[in-house]
Formats: structure tokens, sequence, C-alpha cells
């Protein structure tokens, strides 16, 4: 184990003891009831330092460290998917795109926040009619001078209620010229014009799913994700240097729901007995488990070599869309798996297995679908149309 290894894994067991005291098991169940956590959260992973991973130095952070943030998503997964998804609105939605898009007047202003965990953002893409499809986006941002009006309606917008910026994809231009005339723009939450409203979700609860209404919302230019220089390039900015980045957050989230799956399952085995002794003893619970350790072990892998291209800046594409739809679709698996390890206890409200089943659905859909992935990796690997 090289002195890099060793750290995270220092870093890992300070966390889990500081999840601990921040997020026992009877909150995260709370919160899962309640579809709410406390978003002040974030200012304690703030104090503990991981919100500066991705974040440079001369702004407060601890520089770029892909390996180490995705490590940090999977503990926090492990623990509670909501509070994974809190700690991706500020290093991922708000960190990762303003290191990477940011103009040096936005830098300045943001970063520093992100650091002590004192900035989310809400990530605003899909709309009513727009899913995949973002090209196609019919929010709109009418320029006049240095004024911009918004207006238009997104759908699936996570934790947007408690985020300090909406971090928004419009049109910028003629739709008819599809990839040209789109931008991002860093939306204030609470200006004037915005409606939020809930929608409820079977999994995930602790962030919760809004949808959101812009009803001539005002910012200005220094708004736009980039300054002027980002004013129709919202596209490139999408599709550019976070994109993969972003591919692999919710393959850690993924990763750490997996194994919090497996260690319950692989628990309660040596706990439960039937027919004279632990069910861990009869050949079939044994082989169930030896698989789910098995698939685990190879979701770490594809994940670790993923996080290490990123990490060096090397051609990583095709992994990362491999991997999170591997990933997605691995550990939704391995969660039905494990509630038929558990059997009635693994269906019940009360017990874990039934919210690890729920949050698991979702996987193949957020952070780009497996649809989305399994059409990347075809046309990254010039796979013919016919």
């Amino acid at each position: 184990m090289g002195q890099r290894d060793e750290e995270r894994a220092m870093l890992r067991d300070s966390l889990r003891r500081l999840l601990d005291e921040i997020a026992p098991p009877e909150a995260v169940s709370q919160w899962d009831r309640s579809d709410r956590l406390p978003p002040e959260l974030i200012l304690k992973l703030g104090e503990f330092g991981v919100c500066g991973l991705g974040v440079a130095e001369e702004f407060g952070g601890l520089g770029r460290d892909i390996p180490t943030l995705l490590m940090v998503v999977e503990e926090l997964a492990r623990r509670s998917m909501a509070l994974a998804g809190l700690y991706v609105m500020c290093v991922g939605y708000a960190g990762m795109n303003l290191t990477e898009l940011a103009s040096p007047q936005q830098r300045e202003r943001f970063l520093p926040r992100v650091a002590e965990g004192k900035l989310l953002f809400a990530l605003a893409l899909s709309e009513p009619n727009v899913g995949a499809d973002l090209a196609s986006v019919t929010t709109r941002a009418d320029r006049f001078g240095d004024k911009i009006i918004i207006n238009g309606i997104k759908r699936w917008c996570s934790g947007a209620e408690f985020a300090d910026c909406i971090y928004t994809l419009v049109r910028s231009g003629p739709p008819d010229e599809r990839h040209r005339n789109l931008s991002f723009v860093i939306i204030p939450r609470n200006l004037p014009g915005i409606t939020i409203d809930a929608t409820e979700t079977m999994g995930v609860r602790g962030v919760p799913t809004n949808d959101l209404v812009f009803d001539n919302v005002e910012v200005s230019v220094d708004d736009v994700m980039g300054g002027e220089d980002g004013w129709n390039q919202g596209w490139k900015q999408l599709a550019g240097p976070t994109l993969e980045i972003e591919k692999l957050q919710p393959s850690a989230m993924a990763m750490g729901l997996g194994e919090a799956i497996v260690e319950e399952a692989w628990k309660y085995s040596q706990e439960r007995a039937q027919f004279g002794k632990l069910i861990c003893g009869h050949q079939a619970v044994r082989h169930s488990l030896s698989d789910l350790q098995t698939r685990l072990q190879a979701c770490r892998l594809m994940l670790r070599e993923a996080a290490d291209l990123v990490d060096k800046g090397l051609p990583s594409a095709i992994q990362t869309s491999m991997t999170k739809l591997f990933l997605a679709e691995t550990v939704r698996g391995i969660a039905i798996e494990g509630q038929s390890i558990m059997g009635a206890y693994g269906y019940a409200h009360g017990f874990n297995m039934e919210r690890y089943v729920r949050d698991a659905l979702v996987l193949p859909i957020f952070g780009g679908s497996s649809a989305i992935q399994r059409g990347n990796i075809a046309n990254l690997m010039h796979l013919p149309r016919g």
C-alpha cells in the first residue's frame, strides 16, 4: 500500500467516526421518512475538510484529488445516499464546475465558500418534456444588455429548496441552432419569480426532488457560468472537462450503497437461524453471498480504474460510461439479491434493506441513464450504425 492509499485509509476511518456522530442510523431513517435531512450537515463536512477536495489551494482547498473525492462520496453513500447527494451539490455541482468553467471573478467569489462547505448548487437540466435530449431545453434566457431574464420550468432538480444557487441550463438563442444557443446560468435561489415545488419519490429521500418555475427572473451577465465568455457556450460546458467526473459521482454513490447492502445481508446471515442452524451455513445462502462479494469487487475495481484515469487527465470517456453503466445495473441487482437473503425482513419498514432497495432502483436512471451510457459506449468505440 502506497502513502496515498494509507492516507485515504486513515481519512476513511476518520470519516466513519464523524458519520457515527452526525449521521447515526436512527437519524438516517428519520431523514428517509420525512424526505429531508438537515442541510447544515454540509458545514460539518466542510469543517472536517473534505469539501476542499477538488478546490485549488489558493482558494482554501486541498487541490485536485479525484480518487479521494470519490472515496468520500462512497463512504457517505454507505451511510446515506441523501447525505452523499448533499455533498455532491457542494463539491461536484458547485466545486468542480466552478473550478473548470468559471471566470476568474467567479472563482474568487465562490470557491472559498465551496471549500468551507458554505455553497450548494442544485443542478437544473431536465424539463417536463426534456430528459436526455438536453439540446432541446426550452427554458429561455433573454438578454437585454447586461440584464438577463429567465422564464421556464425545470424538473427533477434535487435539493433546489435548500440550495444557495440553481445551476441552470437555458436556451439563450434561437431554438433551431440547438447546440449553439445554450448557456449555464448561476441563479440565486431566493430571487423574486422563482417557485419551488417538491415531488415525492420512492428512494434517495432526504434531499427533496424539486420542480422549479422561473417567471421573469432577473440576473446579470456576471451570473452566466464563465461570465461574458460563457454566453452561448452551454453545450461545450455540458460536454466539457467535468463530464467524466459527473459520471463517476453517481458511480461512487452506487459503490457505497452496494457495500452497505452486502454488509447488511452478510451480518443478517450470521444472526438468523432456520432449520437448526444459522442461514450462513446453508449452501444456497453461502453461494448468494459469495456472488454478491464478487460482483461488488468487480464494481470496486472498475471505479478505481476510471477514477485513476480521470485524475491523471487521460482519455476516460469509455471507461467512465462503462463504470456508470456497470455499477448502476450491478448494484441494483445486488439490492434485490440482498433483499431475498433477508426475506420478509428485507421488505419491511424499519429495516435498512428496505430503504437500500428503494435507493438502488434509481441508480440506472439518474446521473446519465443506462441507455445513455450504452449509446455512449457504442459511439465512442465507433460501432457502425448499419
